[in-house]
């Protein structure tokens, strides 16, 4: 199972597992980790799962798509260049320890 690191604001780590093809949005709310909100569920409609990827992981993702794109201008963190909402990031083997900061905020 590939590992997620989750950065707080604060600097505060948390790992999680997370099976292939779960969402780095998903394995946070089920976990019940403070700083993904994920008010749409992961359809991709509220910008409330709003993360930073650090590198070399954000080269590794696909590119964002047009609505991906669009939500990010209506995050309530200043998006970044390697702003992605986690519900657009599927895990898979090759993502095991990647690395993710929340924003201070996401409403």
């Amino acid at each position: 199972m590939p590992t997620i690191h989750y950065i707080s604001a604060d600097g505060t780590r948390t790992d999680l597992s997370a099976d292939v093809g779960t969402s780095v949005m998903q394995a946070a709310l089920v976990r019940g980790l403070t700083g993904i909100n994920g008010d749409c569920g992961g359809a991709c409609q509220c910008a409330t799962c709003h993360v930073f990827i650090d590198e070399p992981w954000a080269s590794m993702l696909p590119p964002r798509d047009d609505m991906e794109d669009a939500m990010l201008d209506s995050s309530a963190a200043p998006r970044r260049e390697t702003s992605r909402l986690s519900c657009c990031i599927n895990m898979t083997a090759e993502l095991d320890g990647i690395v993710v900061h929340l924003p201070a905020s996401q409403v």
